[in-house]
């Protein structure tokens, strides 16, 4: 038997009335409604920065002692999630494994939907087990909705094995987020069209995954100043990135920055690190080493 939802109450169902009769509008004026109504996320966001703070403080003491972060969610949220888990290895030089995207369906539901699945609870758990989710760990649940029945087990299961739990939903009093220890709830407003929280819901949700990834990031020495300069050279322009980034941390030639490029092993930090303080690569290497990867501390420590 199906289980009768009441949407109305949801914030994200609700009709926006600057758009009720958007089907008779130009395409200029649908564009500029749309503009408009995207104009609203920002702000709303920007009231959620003390629970997203709390979040990241969570993430970075977990990733700080061995833990990994996990996104997990269905349809636009659960892309989402996987999104910004992908873009993490190739701009902070992380593991694979450190940050990562469970997506109900699996990874087909990342390109062909499969709304059913976000109706079990149990899937939830089942996918978080099988990437072997500890107490060590932080799950983020997104939801637009903040009801998702599947995000709703992986987060009481998170939470039932001492994982640290967060949730982003974009209603109030959210389902999610009387489970999660951390509640981020972003009232972006009514959808220019109705319930399509692949729109403002969907940017609000981008947004924040933005700046729990990067914040986190930045806390675990990935940047140096604004550089990301653990940035994995794996293609032509991210090699040569790394060497502008060397040159622009060093004020160093050009030939300086690939010399050192090639010596450090094409690793951006440590050949800032050995240009700055002139020592040899595993001198270099220690010391970063000893302070974790956090290149201006280790520079502060040498004096430099």
């Amino acid at each position: 038997m199906t289980q009768k939802i009441n949407l109305t109450k949801l914030e994200t169902e609700n009709q926006n009335t600057r758009t009720m009769e958007i089907d008779t509008f130009s395409t200029h004026e649908i564009l500029s409604v749309i503009n408009s109504e995207d104009q609203k996320v920002a702000p709303a966001v920007e009231k959620a920065i003390p629970q997203i703070e709390k979040l990241v403080e969570a993430i970075v003491d977990r990733l700080s002692n061995g833990g990994r972060l996990f996104y997990i969610g269905a349809g636009t949220s659960g892309r989402l999630g996987f999104l910004d888990a992908a873009e993490c290895p190739p701009t902070y030089g992380v593991s694979y494994e450190l940050v990562q995207g469970i997506m109900a369906g699996g990874f087909e539901a990342l390109y062909k939907a499969k709304e059913g699945a976000e109706d079990d609870a149990e899937l939830g758990v089942t996918d978080c087990k099988e990437r072997n989710l500890c107490e060590k760990d932080v799950l983020v649940g997104l939801a637009a909705s903040g009801r998702t029945p599947y995000v709703l087990g992986a987060l009481q299961y998170a939470n039932s094995i001492g994982a640290f739990t967060g949730s982003i939903a974009c209603v109030s009093d959210s389902e999610i987020g009387k489970v999660a220890q951390v509640a981020i709830e972003v009232l972006p407003g009514q959808e220019v069209v109705t319930g399509s929280t692949r729109m403002k819901a969907g940017t609000s949700q981008k947004l924040i995954l933005n700046m729990i990834s990067t914040a986190s990031m930045i806390r675990l020495g990935k940047v140096y100043n604004n550089l990301m300069v653990d940035v994995k050279p794996t293609n032509i322009k991210l090699v040569n990135r790394a060497k502008g980034i060397i040159q622009k941390a060093t004020q160093c030639s050009e030939e300086t920055a690939s010399k050192a490029f090639e010596e450090a092993g094409q690793s951006c930090k440590l050949a800032i690190f050995m240009i700055l303080s002139e020592m040899s690569r595993e001198e270099s290497e220690k010391i970063l080493s000893d302070y974790r990867g956090h290149l201006k501390e280790a520079l502060r420590a040498i004096g430099k």
